[in-house]
């Protein structure tokens, strides 16, 4: 595998993480919003990052 691909795994997999612990501070009716709000864009700029990274990475043939 390349480089870049086992990257933009590791950030896919570090942004879906984000995304659940927002969802689970969402579902639990925190009173922190400030740090829902911060895992949440963490969590989908790591996501989308990622997925746009493996996406553009180009195969060797």
């Amino acid at each position: 595998m390349d480089i870049k691909k086992i990257f933009g795994s590791v950030l896919t997999l570090a942004g879906i993480g984000g995304l659940v612990y927002t969802a689970v501070l969402y579902g639990n009716n925190s009173d922190n919003t400030r740090a829902m709000i911060v895992y949440g864009v963490l969590g989908a700029l790591f996501f989308f990052s990622g997925v746009g990274l493996i996406r553009n990475t180009s195969k060797k043939v």
